[in-house]
């Protein structure tokens, strides 16, 4: 198939918009023509670069819209103007693409590795992850990377000749590598795990901190669990509280913090591109292979604005992650999963018949359990339990 002429042509094809990357793409970009490819053979798409048709596999996935009724930091029932996982999921998306465009990087893979950064996570949010970490320990352990690999190769049954979604080789790899200061890897499967991540795959684990730094701080103000008092002697916040008082005088309370917020997450972002585009000069990254061999971070803070972060990421985990509200809920969700979990491996004979099926074919029961749990909503996690501890509620 030849490249479409834009001049004659109004459509244009997939070798198009690759030769557009090769033009505007920097040289440490991964270009989608270079991919290493998917595990099963497919015939390529004739107007959707490779990492655009994975985006959009992501999106289309049932593991993605339940994303929707998992807890970022407050459980869904608690209130309607919180972030939930998905919302999260999409606020990250928007900070990484913007950073992308701004270094000339993959756009496109680096959105979908950020819509699928935390398709693997279970109910509860992190409380959730901690408990099936523990309910694990003997039976493989769980990480909620790893179990996004699962939901991507495995646990997603969408096409005929394969399992999962056969997604590219770079887009499982930076699943696989995604992490934050929150999420040390504990496992890891052989994606070149002694290869340091693309760029593109850096970018997404920076825009996640950067997302959920900010904006668990503007769920902890809106809930009353933060105050501004809380903040007294943080660097970062008085200076974003100076400069939009400074632009804009008197506000209502609610843009007065909403003006505040947005300028953290731009000072982040402006910093983050700024500190990234010397640290591409300095290591002499003229490559994607210089990006593979470099053992250094390459999307990072300067250290300046690294120090000022790490004033307010203490704060939110002392005044916040740790408030009793908080602490609460996590051990509830503790409890209803480990129940949950304890009742199915005991008696597989309650859980639904296409899970069964699944023990019956020889597979660990744990894992399918924990498979099971780790796709629950929030809410279908609590109707379950309810219907399984609750001699009054209808099964």
């Amino acid at each position: 198939m030849t490249v479409s002429d834009p001049s004659t042509s109004p459509i244009v094809s997939r070798e198009e918009l690759e030769a557009r990357e090769e033009r505007w793409l920097a040289p440490y970009a991964m270009r989608s023509r270079h991919t290493r490819g998917r595990q099963h053979q497919e015939p390529e798409d004739p107007y959707r670069t490779v990492y655009r048709r994975d985006h959009d596999r992501i999106i289309h996935t049932t593991a993605f819209r339940r994303l929707e009724y998992k807890t970022q930091v407050f459980v869904n029932h608690e209130g309607d103007h919180y972030r939930t996982r998905l919302t999260h999921t999409l606020e990250v998306a928007q900070i990484a693409v913007s950073i992308a465009r701004v270094l000339r990087l993959n756009e496109d893979l680096v959105e979908t590795v950020a819509l699928a950064h935390d398709i693997g996570h279970p109910p509860f949010g992190h409380a959730g992850e901690d408990a099936l970490r523990e309910l694990m320990a003997d039976h493989g352990g769980f990480d909620h990377n790893i179990q996004g690999l699962r939901v991507v190769d495995l646990l997603e049954e969408r096409y005929p000749g394969f399992p999962g979604l056969n997604l590219t080789w770079e887009v499982r790899e930076s699943i696989n590598k995604h992490r934050t200061p929150y999420h040390p890897p504990d496992m890891q499967i052989a994606l070149d795990p002694s290869r340091s991540p693309l760029l593109e795959s850096q970018i997404a684990d920076i825009a996640d901190e950067i997302a959920y730094d900010n904006h668990d701080l503007d769920d902890g103000l809106a809930a009353g669990i933060l105050k501004e008092d809380d903040l007294d002697g943080i660097a970062l916040w008085h200076s974003a509280r100076d400069a939009v008082e400074s632009r804009h005088g008197k506000l209502s309370p609610e843009i007065r913090k909403y003006q505040i917020i947005r300028t953290l997450i731009n000072r982040q972002v402006t910093d983050l591109v700024q500190s990234t585009a010397e640290r591409l000069k300095q290591f002499h990254i003229e490559s994607v292979e210089d990006v593979r061999g470099c053992p250094h971070r390459l999307v990072a803070f300067s250290e300046e604005l690294a120090a000022l972060r790490q004033p307010l990421k203490t704060m939110l985990w002392t005044q916040f992650y740790q408030q009793y509200r908080v602490v609460r809920m996590a051990d509830k969700a503790k409890r209803f999963l480990g129940e949950l979990f304890h009742l199915y491996v005991k008696k597989p004979e309650q859980l639904p018949n296409t899970t069964r099926l699944r023990i019956t074919r020889s597979d660990d029961p744990y894992r399918t359990v924990c498979d099971y749990i780790a796709g629950m909503t929030d809410r279908y996690c609590l109707e379950e339990h309810k219907k399984l501890f609750d001699p009054f509620e209808r099964v």
